[in-house]
């Protein structure tokens, strides 16, 4: 079981008043008590069964508008009081910054919603085996498959955050996570493909048996790829790969991003950077979500955000620090975005297919490609080629490039959208990208 809450406050206020006792201005401190367990079967053979047991606590201290942090996974009293001390050191000697300052008081979390983060069941290893037997056994019943990896990993974790100005909040969270990765083999080639479910409750996981199956099908799909020549196309993104375009929203609206002059977005708020017909929310407030919280990661009460509306940027993900350097309020996003999605679109599946005629049908990048200053993206792909609503066979070995100031315009949404991640999209067809093939 993880340490309970009054342990977990007594830590934080002990911090908050020796920091104080030294000479603190302000104090900020997060205490972190997690517990892991993971099973992991290899071609239905027991490979590892890991448990970690951890604790970290994190120390931020302010001496008038000096800061700096420190942390550590000793949480012995005498450790303790060694981080205060030499943070403390470490803040006095450090550049004084005007916008160094603990969040404004009033946007401090009050109420907290009870968000059910929480599944208090344990599944011993014994029933991890047997549930991963059962994924292992529906992946070799696909012809092909020559190995397989599995794991079950339970997380449980409690924490508190505080600070000097009377916050102590905290909660419990826990992740079940069900995985396969499966090997399909045809004369000299290997293809390889996932599947997985990852949920708060042990009751919300997908079937197990339906991970093994999937997972073995998309690798048997990539055998026997085909290389194209080089053109401009229609790019479908699978919705297991949808959500990075988001991911790149995110990363160009923060505010860190948006004060360093570093993000292509900057200057764009109330600007239409999609088209009309994309929304895009942020909302922390989802029962179960993987990315809910109420409040972020210093203590701003979160609330759900439109960060696009009908095209148009309406936010940025905003933290106190660059917050203060754009002469904005925090609004919850210290630690970047939460459940992050775009609304469901209209185009069924099937007819997002048939657009075009010919599309490429991307299930899985390569690498890093994303430029936030210039926003150019290029990226190595896998994938298949769909002719009039048709996968007519699988392509490898290409490059997707483009821009995103033409990519977010060019979107159209499918009506397939499910919460399976912190960031989630439907399937999407981005038009006019350039592939480079042979």
């Amino acid at each position: 079981m993880v340490k309970d809450r009054d342990y977990l406050n007594k830590v934080a206020s002990h911090t908050i008043e020796y920091s104080k006792k030294l000479g603190a201005t302000d104090v900020n401190v997060q205490v972190i008590h997690s517990i892991s367990e993971t099973v992991n079967l290899r071609n239905k053979n027991l490979d590892e069964s890991n448990r970690s047991d951890s604790f970290a606590i994190g120390i931020t201290t302010y001496i008038d508008k000096k800061k700096s942090t420190i942390s550590s996974s000793n949480l012995s009293n005498d450790n303790i009081k060694t981080l205060i001390e030499r943070c403390i050191e470490t803040t006095k000697n450090t550049p004084e910054d005007e916008f160094n300052s603990l969040p404004e008081i009033e946007l401090m979390a009050k109420d907290s919603k009870d968000l059910n983060l929480y599944d208090e069941k344990h599944v011993p290893n014994n029933k991890k085996i047997e549930i991963l037997n059962e994924v292992e056994e529906a992946a070799y019943l696909q012809k092909n498959i020559t190995n397989t990896e599995t794991d079950f990993t339970e997380n449980k974790s409690n924490f508190v955050l505080g600070n000097s100005n009377g916050f102590m909040k905290g909660y419990k969270t826990s992740n079940f996570n069900i995985s396969c990765v499966a090997v399909a083999k045809k004369d000299n080639q290997m293809e390889r493909d996932y599947d997985f479910t990852s949920k708060r409750h042990i009751s919300d996981l997908a079937n197990p048996s339906d991970i093994g199956k999937n997972a073995a099908l998309n690798a048997v799909k990539k055998l026997d790829p085909k290389k194209i020549k080089s053109e401009k196309i229609g790019i479908i993104f699978d919705k297991k790969i949808s959500k990075g375009i988001l991911a790149v929203l995110s990363s160009a609206i923060s505010a860190a991003s948006i004060a360093r002059g570093t993000s292509f977005l900057k200057d764009k708020i109330e600007k239409e950077i999609f088209s009309k017909t994309i929304n895009i929310f942020d909302d922390p407030k989802i029962e179960k979500g993987l990315g809910s919280r109420n409040f972020d990661s210093e203590g701003v009460e979160t609330q759900k955000l439109k960060l696009v509306e009908n095209g148009i940027l309406k936010s940025y993900l905003i933290d106190t620090y660059y917050g203060k350097k754009l002469k904005l309020k925090s609004n919850g996003r210290s630690g970047g975005s939460t459940n992050l999605f775009f609304e469901n679109g209209v185009t069924p599946y099937n007819d997002l297919l048939k657009s075009n005629g010919k599309n490429l049908y991307i299930t899985e990048t390569i690498g890093h490609g994303s430029n936030l200053v210039t926003g150019d993206y290029s990226v190595g792909a896998n994938g298949f080629m769909v002719e009039n609503g048709e996968i007519v066979y699988p392509v490898s070995e290409i490059t997707i490039a483009g821009n995103f100031n033409d990519i977010f315009k060019n979107i159209t949404l499918a009506d397939d959208l499910e919460f399976k991640y912190s960031t989630n999209a439907p399937t999407l067809l981005i038009d006019g990208m350039v592939v480079a093939g042979r």
